[in-house]
């Protein structure tokens, strides 16, 4: 996995008891409601809806199934009903990216979307540089350009896709976090359940209560794979220190910061594709079956593409007499497309970076077995261990002394969070949560530093002195500042953290990031 990070903070107290001086973060699933004394009497029935399609995330994957469902039906003169729930408060608002998109998702979602009024921002022009303490210009293979790419607000270009969906009669419904797959008896797909509100921190029901200008713009982004060995690298300064060198500084100068965000991507590229896509009652698309063209970055067109075969295939089977559909054929249709022979293509050049050689023989490798032979190689390299895994003891590491920050090219982490907008209902259970509440002091801190407090581009997670002994540490998560990257979940050497998702509407709100 890489963290991405792309250029109101309120410390909230988390879920928490305390036992024996110690603070304990509790996961939900060890506390049933149905036996807790506080939710008798209260009516805890599920409102439920029913659809021929449901789609969870309305990202480009997302909408693009859902707009080529309505597409075939309109053609085929049948009426269904697509829905689409999508955590974020309103589409758009938690996409990160900025992003130079192949056109051709949109090409075949839309044949004449150049002439739809679509957010698209300017062609892209290309200049790759190797940066040590200079810039060397580097030429590249034409295979890997992003030409004849454009580049978009990929925030704006999914609301776009939001609104084109509901204008076709898909139901869209922001705001909503899916939380649990439903199952028929079968073992099929049912549905999905969205996750609850109304639940206070400590577990009780809660009172219910009635619910810029275009100026020039540059979009920095920084990409750091997580397989990282040194446990006291700091993501986040680590794009710090980027923006300070001469080629990228120029830029910058005179600027205004006005927004910044992080996420999680996943690199695996083809090698961790699930070996089955679909199944009975539903479908993987877009970044939840890692279609990520890793050689160039790009994976927009790839949702696009995966979205609009999933509808194909899910369509063929709408009114037949199945009572679960089984959209097989996706698998099929998929494997079959450019999506995934470009990134069967692309397959090693990830892995020949993790090589004893580096990144010498990384670019090595990708200069002899791709710009040559075009990805043909009869092998596929592994990515070796999970990226948890790599992370080394802090014995075996200095740490690392970053610039401080100046408040102009470089800023300080929670004054960079508070632009993300992201916000949580205070009073609901922390959604970040531990197996063992005692691993974090007797393993993670003692052993590898701490890493928690470094890896996290949000400052969730932070050692603080205990209340009850000042000489002893102790793991505080301000949840509040959570932006929904997910790196704790994947780099956490333990694995301790777990990630689940908090009520609807809640975490950053990203304008066009």
């Amino acid at each position: 996995m890489r963290l991405s990070a792309l250029c109101s903070f309120r410390c909230s107290q988390q879920l928490r008891r305390v036992v024996d001086g110690k603070w304990t973060t509790t996961h939900y699933i060890k506390h049933k409601r149905e036996n807790d004394p506080r939710w008798k009497g209260i009516d805890m029935t599920r409102v439920s809806d029913d659809y021929d399609v449901a789609i969870v995330g309305g990202g480009p994957a997302g909408m693009s199934a859902a707009i080529r469902l309505q597409q075939l039906a309109q053609k085929n003169s049948k009426e269904i009903r697509v829905c689409v729930v999508e955590k974020a408060p309103e589409i758009g608002a938690h996409i990160l990216s900025g992003a130079v998109i192949d056109p051709r998702g949109m090409d075949d979602l839309f044949p004449d979307w150049k002439t739809m009024n679509s957010p698209v921002y300017q062609e892209v022009t290309v200049r790759f540089q190797l940066i040590t303490c200079r810039s060397i210009f580097i030429p590249i293979n034409d295979a890997i350009t992003f030409h004849p790419s454009k580049t978009y607000r990929l925030g704006h270009l999914t609301k776009w896709l939001g609104e084109k969906a509901e204008e076709m009669g898909v139901e869209v419904y922001p705001g909503y976090a899916g939380q649990e797959v439903l199952y028929n008896e079968d073992g099929s797909v049912a549905g999905i359940a969205t996750n609850d509100v109304g639940i206070a921190k400590d577990g009780s029901p809660k009172v219910c209560v009635p619910l810029y200008n275009e100026q020039p713009l540059v979009a920095v982004g920084f990409v750091v794979a997580l397989d990282y060995k040194d446990p006291y690298l700091n993501p986040y300064q680590e794009f710090q220190r980027y923006k300070l060198h001469p080629s990228i500084r120029k830029y910058l100068e005179g600027g205004t910061r006005i927004g910044y965000g992080a996420r999680a991507l996943n690199e695996g590229g083809y090698q961790t594709i699930p070996d089955k896509l679909a199944f009975p009652g539903g479908c993987l698309i877009g970044c939840a079956a890692g279609l990520l063209n890793v050689a160039k970055l790009k994976g927009v067109h790839s949702a696009m593409k995966s979205g609009i075969l999933a509808a194909d295939a899910i369509f063929s089977q709408l009114g037949t007499d199945s009572k679960v559909i089984d959209p097989e054929a996706y698998d099929k249709d998929l494997r079959e497309s450019y999506v995934i022979k470009e990134m069967k293509k692309t397959r090693n050049i990830r892995p020949s970076f993790n090589t004893r050689l580096g990144w010498i023989g990384g670019m090595a490798y990708t200069g002899t077995f791709f710009v040559v032979g075009r990805g043909v190689e009869p092998w596929t390299l592994s990515h070796g261990k999970p990226d948890h895994e790599k992370l080394e003891p802090a014995e075996k590491h200095k740490p690392i002394e970053y610039p401080k920050a100046d408040g102009e090219i470089t800023f300080d982490l929670l004054s960079s969070v508070s632009l993300t907008g992201t916000n949580h209902e205070e009073n609901q259970p922390c959604h970040l949560t531990l197996k063992d509440d005692d691993v974090p002091e007797s393993i993670n801190l003692p052993k590898f530093a701490g890493p928690e407090s470094r890896f996290c581009p949000a400052g969730v997670y932070e050692y603080v002195n205990r209340e009850t002994n000042p000489s002893e540490k102790r793991l505080q998560i301000n949840a509040q500042n959570c932006i929904h990257c997910k790196t704790c979940d994947i780099k956490d050497p333990t694995q301790n953290i777990i990630w689940v998702a908090p009520e609807g509407g809640g975490g950053p709100k990203y304008d066009g990031m």
